[in-house]
């Protein structure tokens, strides 16, 4: 009995002994720079994988403990992908439950509405955080994206995106094409029904104009409403950035007489009547509702004053007065935007 009984007391404090040390092992600081590091767990990547990579940069002398323990846990199928940040101090039980809590770094990026895709996608292509997938505006997943539209300019809504490590371009792209299509039937389900457009793309072509327009958020209904009865008296647009955007990487910030009389450009509005064939930038929320609730007025004209903002006209003759007084007489502290503005 004396025998059993210390046999007993073998087994259990030698199981003691081991919850003791794997405790230790597990609760033990992992050796960290002393600001903090940052580990990427990619797409897929197996607990042995990430483990392999903790012990090649030093951060842990052996990975077996953690490794057992996080299987026991179930921890091992509970991997979030993305990038952690390991604080000093940071123990290997805390890098488990960061790996099953998910608990990544995020990052931002802000596309500002007014820009054409292609801004869009160069602003992407240099966050060196988001995987590139996509060359250009052109490329052919875009188009698949956006179907059955013929072009996938426009059709992302500028807005403030949160990403985090392994995301590309094209998943932030699909969230504002999403976004797009939501506050674009808003907007077009909240439309005044007089409105000269007949389709929800119609209006998103619009407010890409009204967004290119002007800076000035008091001005988007009015200028909107400029082009709504322009379009109603079956008068041209005639307005410089769907030429500018029909130019492309040719206009080198100069709009001549040339240009606007181009007959092959298909987004010249001084020469096309009607809308141009797609939209010309990403319009913000405002602009959409701008584009489909424009100001009332009588207003067919406007002219840039030079200070950010315009002057409306009813008449050609007030309309060409305008222009001599504010562009053929530029001030010397000309600006597109209001002082203090963007």
């Amino acid at each position: 009995m004396r025998q059993l009984l210390a046999g007993l007391i073998t087994v259990l404090s030698g199981l003691f002994l081991c919850v003791f040390l794997v405790n230790q092992s597990l609760q033990a600081p992992m050796n960290l720079p002393p600001n903090e590091a940052t580990i990427v767990v990619e797409q897929g990547e197996n607990l042995k994988q990430i483990l392999v990579k903790l012990k090649s940069r030093g951060f842990i002398k052996s990975s077996r403990v953690l490794e057992l323990w996080a299987r026991w846990q179930g921890i091992d199928r509970k991997i979030h992908a993305g990038e952690y940040r390991l604080s000093p101090g940071l123990s290997g039980y805390e890098f488990l439950n960061l790996l099953k809590d998910g608990d990544v770094l995020s990052y931002q990026i802000t596309l500002p509405e007014g820009i054409t895709l292609q801004q869009a996608l160069d602003r992407l292509h240099d966050d060196t955080r988001l995987v590139r997938t996509l060359e250009n505006a052109q490329d052919p997943l875009l188009y698949e994206l956006v179907l059955p539209s013929l072009s996938p300019e426009g059709w992302f809504l500028p807005e403030t995106y949160r990403f985090v490590a392994g995301d590309s371009d094209l998943d932030i792209l699909r969230r504002a094409h999403r976004l797009m299509q939501g506050a674009l039937m808003q907007a077009w389900e909240g439309r005044e029904l007089d409105i000269p457009l007949a389709t929800p793309f119609e209006a998103l072509i619009l407010a890409s104009i009204v967004e290119r327009e002007t800076s000035v958020a008091q001005e988007r209904g009015a200028i909107a409403g400029v082009f709504m009865r322009r379009l109603q008296a079956d008068m041209r647009l005639q307005t410089d950035p769907t030429v500018i955007y029909g130019l492309g990487v040719e206009f080198d910030g100069n709009l001549t007489r040339r240009h606007l009389k181009d007959e092959t450009n298909p987004w010249n509005t001084y020469r096309i009547k009607g809308l141009p064939p797609t939209p010309i930038a990403l319009p913000g929320i405002a602009a959409l509702e701008a584009a489909v609730r424009p100001a009332r007025g009588a207003a067919l004209y406007f002219v840039a004053r030079g200070d950010g903002y315009h002057v409306f006209s009813e008449t050609l003759e007030e309309h060409n007065a305008n222009v001599k007084r504010y562009q053929l007489s530029k001030k010397v502290d000309y600006r597109s935007t209001p002082k203090g503005g963007g």
